[in-house]
């Protein structure tokens, strides 16, 4: 009996200390559109039923189980179209049943696109006041995009659409000829481009970018962007040009025609604008935030610098906005004040001697940052000359403004490339030789922060390679690696930006 009972004891402790038996697997992929959340996947071949529970917010856990119909495929392969209740989910499970027992669960939730430089970790950081200001931009930037998403949402719903349609696509920038005479904004011609315009507004008061006004009006269930597979692409942006261009479009409309439509929409880009500046007077280049490179301090393409000329033309209240009121003109000079102030503090410092700027800027510790493979951290030749010709054209004159002019010009005085000679390779692609003889000069679009080395990151690889040809040989290249605009500055607007100093002393 003794020796029963040890056996038995010791293959009780044999049996506990084995590994739990691994639980069956289930599989499961989902895609949703405004009407249905699509599931594929595959459950184990035993399987017997099928059952999910959805929650359109938070948690699935409490829910009901609802059974699922009972369409296993082959391998126990399934897909299963669940129309929605509303056009939003957050949380799915499934579970796969053998005679009533569970034998598989998989829980997914609906996908989301965090922020990467805007994360709560890094504004936990923030001290007290500007952390309560950036936490509330990011939760009204939220809560616009979850308007926009039910605005579209409810369109595509009541005309039983599953998604919705792109906007028709113009490559070229939006943009008015600064010598359209005044008259023609009330003509006939430009009323349907007006018309176009206030329609492809977004909710959020911005305009999305490369869309063909020309095509005529927006309709229901039509996306504010060109963007078929990713619709929230761009979704409101001040990328090029778009938002402050049809601000200046629709002012000018306005003061031809006086139309209250107009005007509202108008004020509504104007707000949008204003809304869109974070709290420590940069602009993100997408808002409502996009993810990614899109959250920094934008200047490439001189997006904020666009933007200044808008708010200093209100301050003034010159043409085409003469019909700012005191308080819209107060609202621009604050936002005015406060973009310049960041930019004195983003000019980058080398060994304590201020040079230029980067094309992009993070938004919290205003370094210059990356954005797409071609564009690494770096100075910027081209937006660097861009802000710079609008603070000695434009911007009110003061100490702090001059301080960081003179810097910026002898750093770009000082990084020309000399000894390079344009020309087309054997493939009859632009490519940029050696020529001692040569007497073009350029500068590059990048320069590495800390050495003031030109830079050329391929756009397909990444690599940031020492000479253009190097990196034109193993990229495909369209995109502008070399500049002349620093040239006519340093010649032109340095002569008189100095007679205007004198003038305004």
């Amino acid at each position: 009996m003794r020796f029963l009972f040890l056996a038995t004891v010791f293959a009780s402790m044999a049996a506990a200390q084995q590994p739990p038996q691994p639980k069956a697997s289930l599989s499961l992929q989902t895609k949703a559109d405004y009407l249905a959340l699509h599931l594929t996947g595959k459950a184990p071949t035993d399987t017997s039923a099928l059952e999910y529970r959805l929650a359109e917010t938070g948690s699935a856990e409490a829910l009901p189980w609802v059974p699922m119909p009972a369409n296993l495929m082959p391998e126990g392969a399934f897909q299963y179209d669940l129309p929605l209740p509303t056009s939003r989910w957050a949380e799915l499970q499934v579970r796969a049943l053998k005679d009533g027992v569970e034998i598989a669960q998989r829980k997914t939730r609906a996908e989301e696109h965090p922020l990467e430089l805007l994360t709560p970790e890094r504004i936990a950081t923030l001290p007290p006041g500007e952390r309560e200001a950036w936490s509330e931009y990011l939760k009204r930037s939220a809560q616009r995009r979850a308007h926009e998403f039910e605005v579209i949402a409810a369109e595509c719903r009541n005309l039983r659409q599953p998604v919705s349609k792109a906007a028709p696509a113009n490559s070229a920038e939006f943009e008015t000829d600064s010598d359209t005479p005044a008259a023609w904004f009330a003509s006939a011609e430009a009323k349907p481009l007006a018309d176009a315009i206030l329609s492809f507004q977004t909710p959020t008061g911005g305009w999305s970018k490369a869309v063909d006004y020309r095509q005529g009006q927006r309709t229901p269930g039509m996306h504010w962007t060109i963007n078929q597979d990713n619709p929230w692409h761009y979704c409101g942006t001040i990328d090029n040009r778009s938002t402050t261009e049809q601000i200046l479009f629709l002012a000018q409309v306005f003061a031809a025609t006086q139309r209250e439509d107009v005007k509202l929409c108008l004020l509504h880009g104007l707000n949008y604008l204003f809304e869109a500046q974070y709290p420590n007077g940069g602009w993100p280049q997408n808002y409502p935030v996009e993810s990614g490179y899109h959250e920094a301090i934008t200047l490439n393409d001189n997006a904020l610098t666009h933007a200044l000329e808008v708010l200093l033309l209100i301050t003034k209240k010159s043409a085409p906005f003469d019909f700012a009121d005191e308080a819209l003109q107060q609202r621009a000079q604050v936002a005015y004040d406060k973009a310049i102030a960041c930019l004195l503090k983003a000019q980058v410092k080398v060994g304590g001697t201020p040079t230029v700027w980067g094309a992009q800027h993070d938004p919290l510790t205003l370094a210059p940052v990356g954005a797409r493979k071609k564009e690494p951290p770096s100075l910027s030749g081209s937006e660097s000359t861009e802000l710079l010709k609008f603070f000695m054209r434009k911007a009110p004159i003061s100490p702090e403004i001059t301080a960081a002019i003179e810097p910026a010009i002898a750093w770009l005085d000082a990084h020309r490339i000399t000894g390079l000679r344009k020309t087309k390779n054997e493939n009859g692609k632009t490519d940029y030789v050696s020529d001692p003889a040569s007497t073009e000069v350029y500068w590059a679009r990048f320069y590495e922060v800390q050495t003031g080395k030109p830079m050329f990151a391929g756009a397909e690889d990444g690599i940031v390679y020492a000479t253009f040809s190097e990196m034109a040989a193993k990229n495909r290249v369209a995109y502008d690696y070399f500049t002349t605009k620093p040239g006519d500055l340093i010649s032109k607007e340095v002569p008189r930006w100095r007679k205007r100093l004198e003038k305004e002393k």
